[in-house]
């Protein structure tokens, strides 16, 4: 069986022998059962990832094999892909790491509407990114976003209030970013790319403490 990935506009072949296939059924299972337990798909915490969105989450792990030119764990990634995905062409692999943009075609199926209707957009609005704004989400915990955010709340209520508008740090490419919730706009800022885990988490600590911190104002 034949998957092609396409990468920018590199396209690499995987002929995925049969036996690889077939023997692959119990570690399939396996990355199945991980899922089952909710998925951390970039900036969003999915409960239950439904069968393309587990086929996202598996091109993911995907490009980092052909990253790291292991031709094995490819090989397996690709053909979880192609039990899952009956009819399956090519999937176009995001290079920033956001698992949601990747796409698949299908044979038989037109280009264009093929791709979007695999995408597994969510019809979100674009995201403005915390790099475009002058101090990212602190400015809008102190200015435009203060009015809208919920206020004099008590030291739980603004804990509970702050976890759901400040993500955890997650990985894109080979950088991390985490993402908060503008209650202004009604969308998702996201952190500038950052080197290091460390360093994205120790940001990450600053925003969760300053939106905490408004949460309680009156």
């Amino acid at each position: 069986m034949i998957l092609k990935a396409i990468i920018d506009e590199q396209v690499y072949t995987l002929n995925v022998p049969d036996p690889v296939i077939a023997r692959g059924g119990d570690f399939f299972a396996q990355l199945d059962r991980d899922m089952d337990q909710g998925w951390q798909m970039s900036r969003e915490w999915v409960e239950a990832p439904n069968r393309l969105q587990r086929c996202q989450i598996i091109a993911d792990k995907l490009l980092t094999a052909l990253e790291k030119e292991n031709e094995k764990l490819g090989m397996l990634m690709a053909g979880y892909i192609l039990t899952r995905l009956p009819g399956v062409e090519s999937v176009e692999l995001d290079v920033q790491g956001e698992v949601q943009n990747n796409r698949f075609r299908f044979q038989g199926a037109g280009g264009l509407g093929a791709t979007d209707s695999a995408s597994g957009d969510s019809g979100r609005g674009p995201e403005r990114d915390l790099a475009g704004n002058q101090t990212g989400d602190q400015a809008g915990d102190q200015t435009g976003d203060q009015a809208e955010l919920p206020s004099g709340l008590d030291k739980m209520q603004a804990l509970a209030q702050a976890g759901q508008d400040v993500t955890q740090v997650f990985k894109v490419g080979k950088a991390y970013r985490f993402s908060v919730f503008d209650h202004a706009s009604g969308r998702w800022q996201d952190s500038p790319l950052i080197a290091t885990e460390a360093e994205a988490e120790r940001l990450r600590q600053e925003r969760f403490k300053a939106r905490y911190e408004a949460l309680q104002r009156s």
